[in-house]
Parts: structure tokens; sequence; C-alpha cells
């Protein structure tokens, strides 16, 4: 499950939408014909990706989207070249364009500066060679849960679900996704309203490492699972073993499936030990603040393994869907707020440390874990903003300068062991 968005906001309720997956089995028949939707809404994303190009290089207007839809879709169909695009859903084929259009208009808006964040590049073409493939029904497509629990799709068929959880609403969309690893999902779109929990007292604030994944400003230290590393050796093997097959075989195809499944698994219990761990967090505080820590500059360094093993970005928007429907507080705090440097005891700023310096002693007596007090000063941090009422992303108060100026997998491992003093189970 998912967070996708808020909707409806009311004074005590809040109607949101989320996403539930789930994993399907196809037969034989219905993986034929979900590849030829796979295929159709292919080449109707890169028919009017290149519509809308050749346009452009010749000097003429932008392609409307109804204009679109009405060349690569309906006109398309009567031509000998794209008429076995009838042979699948329509609906299909219009979420596709509805994609391009929606990928144009990230572009436009980033390009104009409406768009915050990291600058979009306009849409590219799919490639059938794409690790991951997807289409999406409408509610209009008639696509339909049955009583049996199958999910009936337009010119697919009755698809074999596992539910592991019932839906909290009935679907308005719903996307059928095949992976790297040859695994189907369904991914359902559902409104609801959040569930606030009872208020509590306590309030935490995070610091986020890779010797210890999370520490939290009440002493608690949660030690890194680095689940990719431990499955270094297995990938490793893997990996060599793909080398070895010649480009284009039939075993060479099987290999990469395996290494795509040893990845997947990975990927699995990383997401559901993150799951289980920030619902824990969420649930015993009714505040949680973190360091806003710039990802993609860390992933461009010689600890860039090891800073995505560690999956920082997705805990944190787990934190943060989470708390919005369970109605807690949570706030990011300025990645240039100096949490390391400045003693939690007076507020003084140090000179800067290495990353071996794991402890430090302030002038003013006071003895410091470095990552606890990091935590303590984030919780500070967020406290002050979130009393000033200033919004989400939180900003450091005046500090002295310093003299001289960083879908749950069902075995996963997820045991106590990497856990100091919280358990996640």
């Amino acid at each position: 499950m998912s967070w996708i968005s808020a909707i409806d906001q009311h004074d005590t309720v809040a109607v949101v939408q989320l996403r539930y997956n789930y994993r399907v089995y196809p037969d034989a028949a219905q993986r034929t014909a979900l590849a030829q939707a796979f295929g159709c809404a292919r080449v109707v994303f890169n028919d009017g990706l290149r519509l809308r190009q050749q346009a452009r290089e010749v000097g003429e207007e932008y392609v409307s989207d109804a204009e679109l839809s009405k060349r690569v879709i309906t006109q398309a169909k009567t031509t000998p070249q794209r008429a076995w695009l009838g042979e699948v859903s329509s609906v299909v084929l219009q979420q596709a364009l509805a994609d391009l259009n929606t990928a144009y208009r990230n572009f436009f808006a980033s390009v104009s500066g409406k768009r915050k964040g990291r600058k979009v590049a306009p849409p590219r073409f799919r490639s059938r060679r794409d690790n991951r493939q997807a289409i999406r029904f409408t509610k209009n497509s008639r696509f339909k849960v049955l009583d049996n629990g199958r999910l009936r799709l337009p010119k697919v068929g009755d698809l074999d679900v596992r539910w592991s959880r019932q839906l909290p609403s009935d679907p308005s969309s719903v996307a059928i996704i095949k992976d790297a690893a040859g695994r189907y999902f369904a991914s359902f779109v559902v409104q609801t309203t959040d569930q606030t929990l009872p208020e509590l007292d306590s309030e935490v604030g995070i610091d986020l490492g890779l010797t210890h994944f999370a520490v939290l400003s009440d002493g608690t230290k949660i030690t890194a699972p680095k689940f990719l590393r431990r499955a270094a050796r297995k990938l490793k093997r893997l990996q060599q073993a793909l080398s070895r097959k010649q480009k284009g075989s039939n075993r060479r195809k099987k290999a990469v499936v395996k290494v795509a499944c040893a990845h997947a698994r990975v990927a699995d219990t990383r997401r559901d030990w993150q799951h289980k761990l920030s619902t824990t967090i969420v649930r015993e505080n009714q505040a949680i603040y973190v360091e806003d820590l710039c990802v993609a500059g860390l992933g461009r360094t010689r600890l860039a393994k090891s800073v995505h093993d560690a999956g920082w970005a997705s805990f944190t928007a787990m934190l943060e869907y989470k708390a919005a429907r369970y109605g807690r507080t949570f706030a990011r705090v300025d990645r240039f707020f100096p949490s390391t440097r400045m003693c939690s005891a007076c507020g003084r700023i140090s000179e800067k440390m290495t990353l071996n310096v794991r402890s430090w002693d302030c002038p003013c007596g006071a003895a410091h874990d470095r990552d606890v007090n990091a935590a303590i000063n984030v919780l500070a941090a967020g406290q002050a903003d979130n009393e000033n009422d200033r919004g989400a992303h939180v900003r450091p108060a005046s500090v002295p300068a310093a003299r001289r100026e960083a879908v749950t997998h069902p075995d996963a491992a997820c045991s106590t062991r990497s856990v100091e003093g919280i358990s996640v189970l």
C-alpha cells in the first residue's frame, strides 16, 4: 500500500487516495493478451511522441490532446499498419496517451519554473526491452472484482489475485504491472478516509546514517540492515553466470530473470523492513522530525552504494504519508542545519568533523555521541519551527558562528537483531 494524494479536506476527516498492490498470476493465454496490451500501449505512446516531435521540427503548432488521440488511435485503427490496435481495450490506449500528456505538462511546468525540485526531462520513447511494462484500466473500461476474488479485465480475462488484505472501497482504476523478474501485480487506486490515532505527548528527531540506519533523539539506535551488502555474494555469482551466457540465447534470458529476481528480493525485503519501522515510529510519536538529506548528491560520492542500499528517501516518504494519514506531525529540517556540530546543551557550533569522529566534547563540558546529539538538535529545530507555524520545511534558529567555517515479502529479513532498543515486529 502506498500514498498517492489527499483529494478533499474537511475539519476533522480527510478523504485520501491510496494505492493497494497485489500479486496476480495470469495463465499462458492471459500472459499473451497482457503482452499484446503492453505492446499496443507502447506503440500508441511512441506514435504520439513522434507526431509531436515532427510537428515541432517543421514549425507547426503543438498537437492538442484531442487531435493526438484522433490521429494515433481512431484513424490509426483504420490503416493496415495499425489495425491490430483494435484487438485490445481502447481504454488502455487512451491511458497511454494520458501518460504522454502528463509527461509533457510536467516538462513544460519544470522548464517554466512552475514545478519545483529537480528539472524534468522531455518524454522519451518507450522500449520493448524496458524492465517494467504497465497498462492502466479506469472505470469506463468496466473492469470488475468478481465474487470469487478474480479480477476481470476487458479482452484479457479473469486474473487470479492473491488478496493479502481487503480493499477499503471500490477502486477507481487498476494498473497491471510486469516487473523485470517476470512477476505481475495489480495496483488498485481507492479512496478512503484517514485513520487518526490517539494523540501522544512524545516527539522524536531522527538522524539518518550508514552505520546506524537511524538514531532517535531518545538514544535508540537502529542498526543498518544493509540488505544489498548481505546479498552481494549471491548477486556476484548470478552476474558472473550471466556474463558467461551467449548474447541472444535462451539461457541468457533465463539468467537475466534470475538476476532480476535476486534484486527484487532485496528490494522487497528492504521495503518490508522500512514499512514496519516507519509504522512503529509513527504509532509511538505525535511528531516526527528528520533532516532533509540530499540523497541525489550523496549518490554521486564514494559512498553511493551504501547510500542507495540504505533507502533514506523511500523511508522518509513512508514516514510522511503515514504521518499525514494517522494525524501525526511530520517535518523536514533544513539540510544545511549544523545538527552534528552543534552542541545540544549550549548551542555552540564546533569545527567540521570527519566521519570517523563518533563522539566529541564541547568546551561547555558536555560529552556528545555524534549521532544522538544530531538527533536531539533535529528534534529541537523541528519543535521550534512547528511552534512558529512556518510550515513543514524547517529552518535553523540563530546560532553562534564557528571560528572557521553532510509490497511485503512473506519471509523478509526483519529480525530484532538489527535494532537496538526498539522492536519493529
